[in-house]
């Protein structure tokens, strides 16, 4: 199992003199291990979280002490989207968590392939209880299931590896397949003929009677 190496952290440097340092602030905790705040190398935290997601567990180290844990929350930078804060989910061993896990879409539809079917994911990730050490990584879904114009793909449709149980409701929709919408075609605005017409045979008369006066 991977380690992310954390230090104690103290009240004496801001946050932005710790991120100037190349680290970022953290905390971590858990139902039985108190709140403590730690600071973590920027690079090093990225590459687990690249890794291990939000679902993914990993050992915590500060200094002697060592642990299993999740990411549970990480803040984002509202210009950059780098991280700038990360908690950390302690879990004991038998504990089951709740947690959602994204989805992974493969293969190609036939209705859409075939049929000129439009795809349309509703969900992109789903919930899930289980013990950490059975938590996925990702929830595969295969579309190529899918092949007939209003088909889907359902919760009750997944099979879920042993010990994984979903909160989800079983009819929620996942994914399906719908016609196309056509494009609606601006509608055309015919001329009124007559008024132009009448238009015209006004000027002309008009003008014939400037003639004459002259």
């Amino acid at each position: 199992m991977k380690t992310l190496e954390v230090k104690k952290r103290d009240n004496i440097k801001t946050p932005e003199e710790i991120r100037n340092e190349g680290n970022m602030p953290a905390v971590y905790y858990g139902k039985k291990t108190e709140s403590t705040p730690v600071l973590v190398s920027m690079i090093q935290f990225k590459k687990m979280w690249k890794e291990v997601g939000e679902s993914g567990v990993f050992n915590i180290k500060n200094g002697n002490t060592e642990m299993q844990a999740l990411i549970h929350d990480v803040q984002l930078h509202p210009v950059s989207d780098e991280p700038v804060h990360a908690d950390f989910y302690v879990v004991e061993k038998g504990q089951t968590v709740t947690v959602s896990i994204p989805i992974e879409f493969i293969g190609e539809s036939p209705a859409v392939k075939n049929l000129g079917g439009a795809l349309v994911k509703i969900l992109h990730e789903i919930e899930v209880e289980a013990e950490p050490s059975n938590l996925p990584h990702e929830i595969i879904v295969d579309v190529s299931s899918i092949t007939e114009i209003d088909g889907h793909i359902a919760i009750k449709d997944l099979k879920f590896s042993a010990g994984v149980r979903t909160t989800e409701e079983p009819e929620e929709i996942i994914v399906l397949v719908e016609q196309p919408k056509e494009e609606e075609e601006a509608p055309v605005v015919e001329a009124d003929l007559s008024s132009i017409e009448v238009e015209k045979k006004g000027k002309e008369e008009k003008e014939g009677e400037e003639l004459k006066s002259s």
